[in-house]
């Protein structure tokens, strides 16, 4: 599964950004997808995920009621809709899926991209 973010960029506090993330390949194999985010010094962190039927949708603490995660099925692409920006969600947002069986999923990642957020 090849996985490609987009979407990022430099925004005011209190502004939207849309990122999206498209899977290729061995689709059929993945059972959830999600958002991490890594800031510098920090260790990377989930944002979101949704589970492949859409069923299941969790979020971290900081971004809930501001950030959404969608996807599109038949396009395997999953969204990730972030409002009221923060200095604080500044970071590289990675694209994550978990794919293969139940019992040993392996992870596989996007190669990330930057979000900004100024005062």
């Amino acid at each position: 599964v090849h996985l490609v973010e987009s979407g990022g960029g430099l925004v005011q506090a209190g502004g939207s950004l849309r990122l999206s993330c498209a899977a290729s390949g061995s689709t059929f194999s993945i059972q959830v997808m999600g958002w991490y985010r890594q800031a510098p010094g920090k260790e990377r962190e989930i944002v979101a995920t949704i589970t492949t039927d859409g069923q299941y949708i969790n979020y971290a603490d900081s971004v809930k009621g501001r950030f959404t995660v969608s996807r599109d099925n038949a396009k395997y692409t999953i969204f990730l809709q972030m409002t009221r920006l923060k200095p604080e969600d500044t970071a590289v947002y990675y694209c994550n899926a978990f794919v293969g069986p139940m019992s040993s999923m392996m992870a596989r990642w996007g190669q990330g991209t930057q979000v900004t957020v100024s005062l």
